[in-house]
């Protein structure tokens, strides 16, 4: 008998575990609503949800207007959802404006709308909208719209847009305003960035961070594919002088590692930029100090610079950049494909009427623009099809109306097409030969 006991208690004590385990599994995964949409779990902001959620739950965000910063710690998936014939969930910032909320991972402060920190996180379908944020001056802290930091995901099937200063006419020349920003210490983040619109961003479009140690990382591995990202473009034109900043529309920087693949990237522009200035252009896809980039396959138009790989002396080399099947058309002042770095790959590239050159190896960033490979590129319309400053080894090119096919050195004289473009902007005619590209500096803010 008392064996028979021991044994019933023991088969109790497992069963009763048993379901203790599924009911914890059936916890994680949990779906919660915010809104009333529908039936479930019933949040009143994403935020409470993310505080009230068991990690790993799935957060519905119904239709509707969420004024609010998230902060996000724990992993989940956050998704804007359909009901009816409405379709969209849109975090705006509180009625007092965004406020700082965190730090980026060099010390600056930071206002994101939606942050996410050391956790694996899926966010889509919602529109992030950074109108009213209230945020003026030069100073701290640094506008985002989505920002992960030492984190892991995807960011997918989002609108990301106005992600610039309140005030920023009168402040001309802010580095400020990231719509989507991945940055990390380690290499242990895997992000991915696709079919997103992100549109009318003050600095960045979608940027990729790390440690700013060299071009090795540590720092995130991103996927950055087949997002449409649009500057401020003839806004910023309108401006002038008090346009915000240089933008970039896609920066790979700082020893992040990965990919830029079918984006469509158009309308970044700097509009006081002259080709005798230096350090202030804005590019389409900028990869700054950060070695191995693969871009391809990407269509780029009406930017300063359209595909750029930059060294930089302190963070380290943009050496091996892989440029394959990208069309890039109008570009002001500048190149089509630049080079200020080494030993990089620029081949079966379509380049149409971009005012310096289709492809520059360019020797300015300090002995780079060597070891490049520029062959089965179709360049038509530009001062240079191939602008060789540095002895990269020309393939052979299909040039169409170009004024020079080849032409050694690091400037082209400014005739033919793109002459008018050069002289509006009030230049020498000349390129200077300098590191242009404007990039996002988070380690110097």
């Amino acid at each position: 008998m008392i064996k028979k006991k021991i044994l019933l208690r023991t088969i109790t004590i497992v069963a009763a575990g048993l379901i203790a385990c599924l009911l914890g599994q059936a916890a994680q995964a949990a779906t919660v609503i915010v809104g009333t949409c529908k039936p479930g779990v019933q949040y009143p902001t994403i935020s409470a949800a993310v505080a009230g959620a068991p990690a790993g739950s799935t957060i519905d965000v119904c239709p509707g207007t969420y004024t609010e910063q998230v902060v996000v710690t724990k992993n989940f998936t956050i998704v804007g959802i359909a009901v009816g014939t409405a379709d969209s969930a849109v975090v705006l910032p509180p009625s007092g404006g965004l406020m700082t909320n965190g730090s980026d991972i060099f010390g600056n402060p930071v206002a994101p709308q939606i942050f996410v920190q050391n956790a694996v996180v899926t966010i889509s379908h919602l529109t992030v909208d950074a109108t009213g944020n209230n945020l003026a001056g030069c100073g701290a802290p640094t506008l985002e719209g989505i920002y992960y930091q030492n984190s892991s995901g995807t960011i997918t099937d989002n609108v990301v847009r106005n992600q610039y200063q309140s005030d920023f006419a009168n402040f001309g020349g802010c580095q400020n305003g990231l719509a989507i920003n991945v940055e990390s210490l380690t290499d242990n983040s895997t992000v991915t960035i696709s079919n997103n619109f992100v549109q009318s961003y003050q600095k960045n479009g979608i940027t990729a961070t790390g440690a700013a140690t060299g071009s090795s990382g540590p720092g995130p591995n991103v996927t950055i594919t087949s997002n449409y990202i649009v500057g401020l473009g003839a806004n910023a034109l309108n401006w002038g002088a008090a346009a915000p900043a240089a933008e970039n529309g896609v920066q790979f920087g700082f020893g992040a590692s990965g990919k830029i693949t079918t984006n469509v990237v158009i309308d970044d522009i700097w509009p006081p930029d002259t080709s005798s200035q230096s350090g202030n252009a804005a590019s389409g896809i900028l990869v700054y100090a950060s070695a191995g980039i693969s871009v391809l396959n990407n269509d780029v138009g009406s930017t300063q610079f359209g595909i750029v790989a930059v060294t930089d002396p302190t963070y380290g080399p943009a050496d091996g950049t892989i440029i394959t099947g990208n069309k890039v058309t109008g570009t002001q002042i500048f190149d089509a494909i630049d080079l200020c770095s080494n030993g990089n790959s620029a081949q079966g590239n379509f380049l149409f009427g971009n005012t310096e050159s289709g492809i520059h190896a360019d020797s300015s960033c300090g002995g780079t623009g060597t070891g490049e490979t520029i062959k089965g590129n179709t360049i038509s319309g530009s001062c240079a099809g191939v602008l060789n400053g540095g002895g990269g080894a020309i393939g052979a090119n299909t040039y169409l109306n170009v004024t020079n096919t080849v032409l050694n050195g690091n400037i082209c004289p400014a005739v033919g097409v793109g002459a008018d473009a050069l002289k509006a902007a009030g230049s020498s005619n000349r390129h200077q030969s300098k590191a242009r590209p404007s990039p996002y500096m988070p380690a110097k803010k």
